[in-house]
């Protein structure tokens, strides 16, 4: 590791307000409680601390009375963010099994998760029940960010269906929907542009009529291999292999 690796290495906070004239940022009081229970800061006490656009700071903790307030030192653009958007359209699965795969897939670098149900999906919450989980989602994307040293924090839209998430994607997008029952390898995909849409389905997989939807819509079944991957591996084995053809890990 070198030395200006080092000099990053501090605990990581995202604020939105950062007055650069003046050299100063403020974080939210939920982060100031962390600061002074948890990490117990002190004065003088350094943190990065990072606009969610993608830009870092380098800081000095100034005061901790009220929020607490960092002097800037210096700055740089964030590394950790891929030159590649990757959305995650991921099928809903069963239990807690959605906030390890948004864990994850904030720490392998993509841009945005869109929950779905699909016609095998088992768990298909109320609307009550959605917004509560869509709230839990975000808190996971957002500490997982911070964990990892992101300089943005991942979108996690609303849920929504397999087909109103197929139609989602832009024509500018690399459309890709991985089917259990076979597909083009991962190293003969077409990832050219910068934008890919990745569709994993739940444990059952997906239905042959959806998988034809998808084509008829321009996208590419692809296979990650022999072996059927649990819904929850699946994403992080196609998000890996795609940061690494892409050159983003």
């Amino acid at each position: 590791m070198t030395q200006e690796m080092e000099r990053w290495r501090y605990p990581r906070f995202f604020s939105e307000s950062i007055d650069v004239d003046n050299s100063v940022i403020f974080v939210n009081e939920e982060d100031t409680k962390h600061i002074k229970t948890v990490l117990r800061m002190k004065k003088n006490d350094k943190a990065i601390i990072c606009d969610k656009n993608g830009n870092d700071y380098l800081c000095t903790l100034k005061s901790i009375e009220g929020v607490a307030v960092f002097g800037i030192e210096s700055f740089r653009k964030n590394s950790a963010e891929p030159d590649v958007e990757i959305t995650l359209y991921q099928a809903l699965p069963k239990s807690d099994k959605l906030e390890f795969i948004v864990q994850k897939a904030t720490e392998l670098g993509a841009v945005r998760v869109v929950p779905y149900v699909s016609k095998r999906c088992v768990s298909r919450p109320d609307k009550k029940s959605a917004e509560k989980k869509l709230v839990r989602l975000q808190r996971i994307a957002y500490e997982a960010s911070k964990q990892c040293g992101r300089g943005k924090i991942p979108e996690i839209a609303d849920f929504t269906d397999f087909k109103s998430a197929v139609n989602s994607v832009g024509d500018d997008t690399a459309a890709i929907i991985f089917y259990e029952c076979g597909g083009v390898k991962t190293s003969e995909l077409d990832l050219s542009r910068k934008k890919i849409a990745v569709f994993i389905g739940s444990e059952g997989g997906f239905e042959r009529e959806e998988v034809d939807y998808a084509l008829s819509r321009g996208f590419t079944a692809a296979s990650l291999g022999e072996r059927i991957l649990r819904c929850e591996t699946a994403p992080i084995a196609a998000l890996s292999v795609l940061m690494n053809l892409t050159g983003n890990l």
